[in-house]
């Protein structure tokens, strides 16, 4: 268990509970699938391998999964998503690229932003076009982008699923990466559990958090409970 402190961990359910997405969608795009006599193979390598059969994801395979679900609700297909994703992983040297900061749109085409060095060893940024004016992207990317905190190398390091005015962040490095109240770092489940037996004030007592603490969490487990469930 050491080896997935500040990686998360996420069954497809718990997964599909925070993106909104089918968990049988999940695990069809990270194990591969079968239709009729053809095989389609995974859009990408799990972050998480624990030995046996079964599916985990790690934080980075959550945020790629937000990306590649953005697009195929657009209407690009999983073939055409899998190409996008093994052609930046050849360009840029990364597992989980569309996880990165690296896509870039014009709401017509999407680009990914590659550095180049040139013969005087002079570094420029270049922009390469992937799709070429088939879909209309046109606010999918940024929206995805603003609500992700990345590090200095373009790696997402926090996810915001409200917002950041939402105060809600899921953080690899703490809970394992489930959702938390960011003022207290108290996982939002159990502070929507504690509420409904002790009361908006009793939990918030029982955890030394705010009572808005409380109030947010049992928003958002609501909010991501109905969703689901729509």
């Amino acid at each position: 268990m050491d080896a997935l402190i500040g990686v998360g961990l996420y069954t497809p359910a718990e997964a599909g509970r925070l993106l909104q997405v089918p968990p049988p969608k999940i695990v069809r795009w990270m194990r591969g699938h079968n239709i009729g006599n053809k095989q389609y193979a995974p859009l990408w390598k799990p972050e998480i391998e624990l030995g046996d059969e079964r599916i985990f994801l790690g934080f980075r395979d959550l945020m790629e999964v937000r990306v590649a679900n953005a697009f195929i609700k657009a209407g690009l297909s999983a073939i055409r998503v899998r190409a996008a994703i093994e052609l930046a992983q050849e360009i840029i040297g990364q597992d989980h690229p569309l996880s990165t900061n690296r896509f870039r749109t014009d709401g017509r085409e999407i680009f990914l932003q590659v550095i180049e060095t040139d013969e005087t060893g002079e570094q420029r940024e270049k922009l390469l076009n992937l799709f070429r004016r088939q879909y209309e992207f046109k606010g999918i990317i940024d929206p995805i982008l603003r609500t992700v905190d990345f590090d200095d190398d373009g790696q997402p390091m926090l996810w915001w699923p409200r917002g950041r005015q939402g105060q809600i962040v899921v953080d690899p490095a703490r809970a394992f990466g489930q959702p938390i109240d960011s003022s207290s770092s108290v996982p939002t489940a159990i502070l929507a559990a504690a509420a409904r037996i002790e009361g908006v004030k009793g939990a918030a007592h029982a955890y030394e958090v705010s009572e808005a603490s409380v109030v947010r969490s049992i928003e958002f487990e609501e909010q991501v409970g109905q969703r689901l469930a729509a």
